[in-house]
């Protein structure tokens, strides 16, 4: 053979080995793999028209793009930049490569990262278009509930499921007084976009249970819509609404009701469920910063764009108290104050709480208000809020 058409064939093999790894469906690799047999040959004049090439999964990918699971430029992908590497812990679900170690989809022995993953990626195809997920059978959370799943499920049930449970707070309080602040208590992040610790309720452990109440347990929808590519589009993440329409009359997922009495007390039966789950968190959100004030002596300022979120107020001025130029960090947590707290975040970290599991969401918030209700001498009566 030629010299130009070895080293044609050469190269052609490697671009093919490439597009193994890159294509996002394991017969579409397979099949640029059978091409590596015909050398590529560059046509021997122009014009050479790239627009004409076919991509294959062309909708997928432009979907893909533009979602979150793409957006390289979000704080979710850039919070390492200074560091120029990824917490082993964070990197997997925060990077694709992190991921893929965690499963052993990189033929890596499964579990955390052993080293640092380098910044820049993002949830790339290769995330969920593994031929390997597939032996994935099961997804432990952090309340220890080990979970079964089948296929990309294991993805999405990795990553959002978030990284506290209702437990991590039992340990944290446990054998304090319930109404004393306690220096060593510090604010429990449940983490962010927890919509699988929503969807298992009580049955995932997500929230902090108290003593004496049953909570609902994994929200079974409509046999149709029972997974999470059941309604949100897997590629741009976006909530598929027709299949909504079938049984609910609504604008849009938010003003779906799908109860006939009022949670929040307002009576209000023409707006969504999401409603009395919004004014409920508010109240009890109202009732956190009483106690803080009343019970512990001391205000708390919650601030959702900095960690870790909760921040002392001691001089009452409405402005968060700084040492040394830096922000003081709330510590005057109590049992009480830290379980109430927790729930709330819970429930706010997943915006699509409405959808997932509403009756938990609701129960949560419930049970804390009542919690704080007490020390506050606030009646629950008065309140006319339901469980």
């Amino acid at each position: 053979m030629p010299r130009h058409l070895t080293t044609l064939t050469t190269s052609t093999a490697l671009l093919t080995a490439a597009l193994a790894l890159c294509s996002p469906v394991g017969a579409r690799a397979q099949e640029a793999a059978d091409d590596a047999a015909t050398p590529f040959v560059l046509p021997d004049a122009g014009p050479f028209n790239p627009e004409k090439i076919e991509i294959r999964n062309a909708e997928a990918i432009t979907n893909w793009y533009r979602s979150a699971h793409a957006d390289a430029a979000a704080e979710a992908f850039r919070h390492w930049d200074e560091d120029e590497e990824i917490r082993p812990v964070c990197a997997v679900c925060h990077s694709g490569e992190g991921f893929r170690s965690f499963h052993g989809l990189d033929g890596s022995a499964p579990g955390i990262p052993e080293a640092p993953v380098p910044t820049g990626g993002v949830v790339d195809c290769g995330t969920c278009h593994n031929e390997a997920l597939g032996s994935v059978t099961e997804i432990t959370f952090p309340s220890g509930l080990v979970h079964p799943v089948e296929g990309v499920e294991a993805a999405c049930l990795t990553c959002h499921q978030g990284r506290t449970a209702g437990i991590t707070v039992e340990k944290a309080i446990d054998g304090s007084a319930v109404d004393s602040p306690n220096p060593d208590l510090r604010f429990i992040n449940p983490h962010y976009a927890t919509a699988a610790a929503t969807w298992l309720g009580g049955y995932g452990g997500a929230g902090y249970h108290y003593d004496g109440r049953d909570y609902t347990g994994r929200f079974f929808h409509a046999r149709p819509v029972s997974s999470c590519n059941s309604c949100h589009e897997p590629h741009s993440l976006e909530v598929g609404f027709d299949s909504c329409l079938t049984c609910h009359e609504a604008e849009t997922p938010r003003d779906i009701r799908i109860a006939r009495q009022s949670y929040d007390g307002s009576g209000n039966l023409g707006v969504g469920i999401r409603s009395d789950i919004d004014s409920n968190a508010a109240l009890l959100f109202g009732m956190i910063e009483a106690y803080a004030s009343e019970v512990t002596g001391t205000p708390v300022i919650y601030d959702g764009q900095r960690y870790p979120y909760f921040f002392a107020d001691a001089n009452g001025d409405a402005a968060v108290d700084t040492a040394e130029g830096r922000p003081v960090v709330y510590g005057a947590w109590t049992p009480r104050l830290l379980r109430a707290t927790y729930n709330w975040k819970l429930v706010g970290a997943d915006p699509g709480a409405y959808a997932h599991n509403p009756y938990y969401a609701l129960e949560l918030l419930y049970d804390s208000i009542e919690d704080l209700a007490g020390p506050l001498q606030i009646e629950m009566d008065e309140l006319d809020i339901l469980r």
